[in-house]
């Protein structure tokens, strides 16, 4: 790596250190605070998907705090408007005629934003995160106004809640890295929150670990992580067997996938590899972080036939036909190599 970056082992030093303080705050959810971190230094936004009271909005609170960067908020309900999300222009000097319109961001302008129950805004409030999460910009009054840098998006959203509420298109979908699902924590785990938040919430305690440079600097690492040949071959191949059409297509998502990942999951499951090699103190990408990362990259980014669905199909389930079928593929391949 370059002298201006981290070295392999300040890399993982970091990472560990943010990961230790955010499992003070999120007990019993090692896993998903690691591939919630994976996510982020590689650059994507993530969408939460878990019932309420499970610590969604703690955990991204607590990355602010951790890393302090500015926390920016939005709690989506039907009547929200794209401008309560993006910003306005608002008339200044009061003088319709003389006044000036001058450009207010709204909570979108900010390191890290939280998008509380997003699938509770309509489909034109959540087309307006489309062009901050992509282009990483606002166009408003046929002004560009750019977004801080770094820039993330965590997103949350409640699986049994469908009253009231409008599923993210699958064009909004593919924009986020990684999908997450935050499991009801085991006893001992409800045992250790009883210490740690019965009277006070943990985040309110944090104190910053990473300054704001640290993190554009990981950002930076993760790029350089090594990708081999064969890596990047298994990592196309993966994808593009997800797709039914393909000539690499498994088995599983001949019979049950309608539409698989798009180019943009083989980019995010790579930058996600990356950046989870680092976490093993490794400067390359391994076949593992392409299996380990399968689920969170792709479970939001392949459809299933309806029939297969109504037969008790997925995508979960498919994905484990399609990673052993994978695995299973590139372990013979290895033995025919050695």
């Amino acid at each position: 790596m370059t002298e201006q970056n981290y070295d392999l082992d300040n890399a993982m030093h970091d990472l560990l250190a943010l990961e230790e303080q955010l499992n003070t705050v999120l007990v019993g959810q090692q896993g998903l605070i690691r591939q919630l971190l994976i996510a982020v230094f590689a650059g994507g936004h993530v969408l939460l998907e878990g019932l309420p009271g499970l610590g969604k909005t703690q955990l991204a609170k607590a990355i602010a705090a951790s890393i302090d960067i500015d926390l920016g908020r939005v709690q989506c309900t039907p009547d929200l408007l794209p401008a309560d999300i993006t910003g306005s222009e608002i008339l200044l000097g009061g003088n319709t005629s003389t006044g000036e319109l001058q450009f207010r961001p709204g909570p979108v302008f900010a390191n890290l934003v939280l998008v509380d129950e997003i699938n509770r805004a309509t489909p034109r409030t959540q087309a307006a995160l489309l062009e901050a999460m992509q282009e990483k910009q606002v166009t408003y009054g046929g002004r560009r106004h750019v977004l801080p840098d770094p820039f993330w998006v965590i997103a949350t959203q409640n699986p049994i809640e469908l009253e009231g509420t409008y599923p993210l298109p699958e064009a909004q979908l593919d924009r986020f890295i990684c999908k997450l699902s935050i499991q009801y924590p085991a006893a001992d785990s409800l045992d250790a929150l009883l210490n740690t938040s019965l009277d006070q919430e943990p985040v309110d305690k944090l104190q910053p670990v990473w300054s704001i440079e640290q993190a554009r600097k990981l950002l930076v690492a993760g790029q350089e992580v090594i990708l081999a040949r064969d890596v990047r071959a298994g990592a196309i191949n993966l994808v593009l067997s997800t797709q039914p059409e393909s000539e690499s297509a498994s088995l599983a998502a001949k019979e049950h996938v309608r539409y698989g990942a798009s180019p943009r999951a083989l980019l995010s499951l790579v930058r996600a590899a990356r950046v989870r090699a680092l976490f093993e103190g490794r400067a390359h990408v391994a076949f593992e972080d392409l299996a380990e990362l399968a689920h969170p990259v792709l479970r939001h980014r392949i459809l299933l036939h309806t029939g297969s669905e109504l037969e008790g199909n997925t995508a979960e389930s498919v994905l484990d036909q399609v990673i052993a079928e994978w695995s299973a593929a590139h372990n013979l391949a290895r033995t025919i190599q050695e």
